[in-house]
């Protein structure tokens, strides 16, 4: 087995099978991404409020979610958490597809701890005089933020969002730990299949290479298009 088969990867049944895992990656990045947005925000607002309460609900939702890995999320959400609930809710969702489930609510609280961090981060850039003259025009905080401060931060904001964007496409191959049949899960199918270990897990590299590029490359270009904005 040491001649490649490139054959097995451009045609037939296991080329079909990865790449219908590649797409279920995008979908799965992409699905999570979305999800994961607005609930950044609203953490980081809730990280910013002058409430005391609502701030210690953000902090213990980021310190919680950032505190432990990745993997011991997806497996809670797939094996602890359906248990907590009533057993014919539970047995509804084993019948349907919660691993798909447990892995976009992983995915997407622990992209949003990290991401409204980087939120909160660009928002504090901006000089405070700009909310307090927001508020001394009458506007409640809510307002001050969408309408004074998040357009501002949202400059320094979008490099760090699209670097954990980046780190989004490649923790959704931590999904396979619970059945998820995203790419690295169809590879080593592939691979358990016909043993064709390198050219099953190198289609795997390639496509998790050629998605960071692209991520990397818009990245690129907004940096230099922020650059130019601010050289004119």
């Amino acid at each position: 087995m040491s001649d490649f088969d490139l054959h097995l990867l451009t045609a037939g049944p296991y080329h079909e099978q990865l790449v219908a895992g590649f797409w279920f990656s995008i979908k799965l990045a992409a699905g999570t991404l979305v999800l994961a947005m607005p609930l950044a925000l609203l953490v980081a607002l809730l990280r910013m409020t002058p409430s005391r309460l609502l701030n210690s609900i953000g902090f213990t939702f980021v310190e919680a979610i950032r505190n432990v890995p990745l993997l011991a999320h997806i497996l809670f959400w797939y094996f602890g958490a359906p248990e907590l609930l009533p057993e014919g809710l539970k047995l509804w969702l084993y019948r349907g597809n919660i691993e798909v489930a447990a892995a976009v609510i992983a995915l997407t609280l622990y992209t949003a701890a990290y991401m409204s961090e980087d939120i909160r981060s660009g928002v504090r850039s901006v000089p405070k005089e700009q909310l307090e003259a927001a508020r001394a025009l009458g506007f409640n905080f809510l307002t001050s933020m969408r309408l004074v401060v998040l357009p501002q931060a949202l400059r320094i904001t979008v490099p760090p969002l699209i670097s954990q964007g980046l780190s989004l496409w490649k923790n959704t191959s931590m999904a396979m730990v619970v059945g998820v049949a995203e790419m690295l899960y169809q590879a080593q199918q592939v691979e358990s299949a016909t043993f064709r270990s390198f050219e099953a897990f190198a289609f795997a590299t390639a496509g998790y290479l050629g998605v960071s590029l692209v991520i990397t490359g818009i990245a690129v270009l907004y940096e230099h298009r922020v650059r130019g904005a601010a050289g004119h």
